[in-house]
């Protein structure tokens, strides 16, 4: 696929701005007649009763050559489905995917990003961390360290740059030398929040920061809801840190599950409000449960690539044979104890015990004393 002309370009520009929430009708327009026609039918009006309603409050609007130079100014640049660099494999299932209720329903008509990365290749290996606003300590904790050994194991933290665990999540990654991606609900140009401005430009340096919206597009509540859907989408899973019972974290991890991604959770203390939307996630099966980077990797990670078993620490008795086990739990934890003594206390005959002990003590579990034997520093249950 070639890119776009300078009109062509222009043309999804026009697009972009025109359409507050792309639509299946708009979508199937460009399909019939490509960017540029289609955009000179919207601005016409010849477009099917719904699309000519979707875009009546804006179609006269075409501010296409500034929105781009604007862009181009902050090193940004719009991203279409003609470039190279368009994700559509992870971005393809919404144009199949029936969403619930009030979802935005499909792709977008572009993508404006802010940064040096492509978008295709940052997005190929990424997981969506998400979560609320009003973190508690345990959350950031768990949040850094998750998104620190992602990062540090190559995969791109994806999360919506807000306070809370989106912001954790960013810094981590960063901190691990790795690439981030924040997506907005309002112009790659804003700062949103506005205490995320440093933030925000330091991942314009090394990931890319991303917006369906065009440059000069504010923050709004509806917007972020539909940004939502992108978090989930450029994400080979949505992974929920600490998240309440309304939570917009849930309706980011219900999107990955709508797209067939996996959506994992981790457990808070059960006292914590700030986690009862990860609990009833994992009660209910909406999310796997998920404590370290590795089993997260297990999740959306390619074919083979498994958490290790969790084991636990190794016991002195662990490898002990069997028969020799009485002998060696006979002795006291202080002093020695002569073989007749260990024999009386384990009920072993004596003639057993005289012989346990020198295989014991070659494996360094017991030592020979003046008085007998006693146990090796370290060893015995």
């Amino acid at each position: 696929m070639s890119a776009p002309t300078a009109a062509g370009r222009q043309a999804w520009a026009y697009l972009s701005r025109v359409v507050e929430a792309p639509t299946a009708a708009l979508h199937a327009l460009l399909a019939e007649h490509g960017a540029e026609r289609a955009a000179a039918l919207v601005r016409t009006r010849q477009v099917p009763p719904g699309l000519r309603r979707s875009t009546e409050a804006r179609h006269h609007l075409d501010t296409a050559e500034a929105d781009l130079a604007r862009a181009g100014a902050l090193g940004g640049r719009l991203v279409t489905p003609e470039d190279a660099e368009w994700p559509g494999w992870k971005l393809h299932p919404f144009a199949t995917t029936v969403p619930a209720p009030r979802q935005v329903p499909v792709l977008p008509v572009a993508l404006w990003v802010r940064g040096p990365a492509r978008l295709d290749e940052v997005t190929d290996r990424a997981v969506s961390v998400v979560g609320t606003r009003d973190v508690s300590g345990y959350g950031e904790h768990v949040t850094a360290e998750l998104c620190h050994d992602l990062a540090a194991d190559g995969w791109t933290v994806v999360s919506g740059a807000a306070y809370g665990v989106d912001g954790a999540a960013h810094r981590a990654a960063l901190t691990a030398g790795g690439p981030t991606v924040a997506v907005l609900g309002c112009g790659i140009d804003r700062a949103y929040p506005a205490g995320h401005a440093a933030l925000l430009a330091r991942i314009a340096e090394v990931g890319l920061v991303v917006s369906e919206h065009p440059p000069g597009t504010t923050a709004a509540g509806y917007r972020f809801l539909a940004r939502n859907r992108l978090v989930a989408g450029l994400g080979d899973g949505v992974l929920v840190v600490e998240a309440g019972w309304r939570s917009g974290a849930r309706s980011t991890a219900r999107w990955a599950r709508e797209l067939a991604r996996p959506a994992m959770a981790v457990p808070g203390p059960v006292t914590s409000l700030g986690s009862t939307g990860c609990h009833q996630m994992i009660r209910t099966g909406e999310a796997e449960l998920v404590t370290t980077a590795a089993e997260v990797v297990e999740h959306v990670g390619r074919v083979g690539e498994l958490a290790e078993v969790s084991t636990s620490p190794p016991r002195p008795l662990d490898g002990v044979d069997a028969a020799l086990r009485p002998v060696l739990e006979a002795l006291p934890r202080r002093g020695s104890a002569s073989p007749q003594q260990i024999s009386e206390s384990s009920g072993v005959p004596l003639d057993a015990v005289r012989a346990a002990l020198p295989e014991l003590e070659l494996d360094r579990h017991v030592v020979r004393t003046e008085d007998g034997w006693s146990l090796r520093r370290g060893a015995g249950a």
